[in-house]
């Protein structure tokens, strides 16, 4: 794992790539304005701020007051994009990370319902995270990945990896072949499980991500199932969704994925149908546990009023600057 891990750093972190933090509502059409790119630095300082943080992206004001730096709502069918805020900045993703893992794995068409078996490589040696999948765990690889997807289980995900025709690092090459195919230019990734901060992309890759996913009905239907039981070693074992909102009477979920580690917030993505319009939501770098729900709920709020609105006539609110260095 450590070769790995060696091999696929990318160089250009702890740098964080971010466009100078803007804020808009778009209607009908995608607006286009003039921005510029800069370059912010960030240390490694033993800090437990998100990279999102040192930053400085919780700076920019929006008009929702999210807690998220990077938000981006998109309408599916029209790709109008209706919200955006520091959607250029390139961060952690974390979790978010496993809907490329299970895109990998069905893309291979490995088979489903062959037994896999949790080994000492799929131990997290990075965060250090716990797992009720103890080492010697056998489940299917579709079991498998319906924790990794519903219960962002790591060590389901590394197991996926693991058993990959390769290994490893075949699969986290093929990663990065798909996130290339999918025009993802933004995005790289290190690991199966997102709990390396070098697994990075920026909203817009994201939202392409969620796009495609939602393609494949064992990703709809894993990542929005409420509950999911296993057998292990001989007990009945449960896992809930790690997003409350799919059990919500408020949200028609299509796809949804959380992921959280400390450089990269709390983060959030979700397809979902609001007043009969299917839009993408991507909330990354959120402070709190429970705030990137608070933004969702807060979104969908105020798209059920924005919405019946004639929303191409609205005009482009004034962009927040991002004060940013070298």
């Amino acid at each position: 794992m450590k070769n790995v891990r060696k091999q696929f750093h990318w160089t250009v972190l702890p740098w964080v790539f971010l466009l100078a933090g803007t804020i808009c509502i778009v209607g009908q059409a995608r607006a286009s304005t003039s921005t510029k790119k800069s370059v912010v630095r960030v240390s490694h300082s033993g800090a437990r701020a998100s990279y999102g943080q040192l930053a400085g992206l919780h700076s920019v004001d929006d008009p929702l007051s999210l807690r998220s730096s990077v938000a981006l709502v998109e309408d599916e069918s029209t790709a109008d994009i209706l919200f955006a805020k520091n959607t250029h900045a390139v961060l952690p993703i974390a979790s978010i990370t496993k809907l490329m893992t299970a895109l990998v794995v069905l893309d291979a068409q490995l088979p489903l319902d062959e037994m896999l078996r949790v080994s000492d490589d799929d131990v997290d040696t990075e965060k250090y995270t716990r797992s009720r999948l103890r080492v010697g765990t056998e489940l299917s690889r579709g079991d498998l990945m319906h924790l990794a997807l519903m219960a962002s289980e790591n060590r389901a995900a590394s197991a996926l990896g693991h058993n990959y025709p390769g290994g490893i690092e075949a699969f986290v090459a093929a990663m990065n072949a798909k996130a290339a195919e999918l025009g993802m230019l933004n995005s790289h990734f290190v690991d199966s499980s997102g709990l390396h901060s070098s697994n990075v992309s920026s909203a817009g890759d994201l939202v392409r991500l969620v796009r495609v996913a939602s393609l494949r009905r064992e990703i709809r239907e894993f990542t929005t199932c409420d509950q999911y039981e296993v057998r292990i070693n001989g007990r009945r074992q449960m896992f809930n969704n790690t997003n409350r909102l799919v059990r919500s009477a408020s949200w028609d979920i299509g796809l949804s994925k959380t992921g959280f580690i400390n450089e990269a917030g709390s983060c959030l993505v979700m397809q979902a149908t609001i007043l009969g319009r299917k839009v993408v939501i991507v909330l990354l770098d959120s402070i709190g546990k429970y705030s990137r729900l608070g933004d969702a709920n807060r979104i969908r709020q105020w798209l059920e009023k924005s919405l019946p609105q004639k929303i191409s006539q609205s005009k482009l609110e004034p962009s927040a600057q991002l004060a940013s260095g070298t």
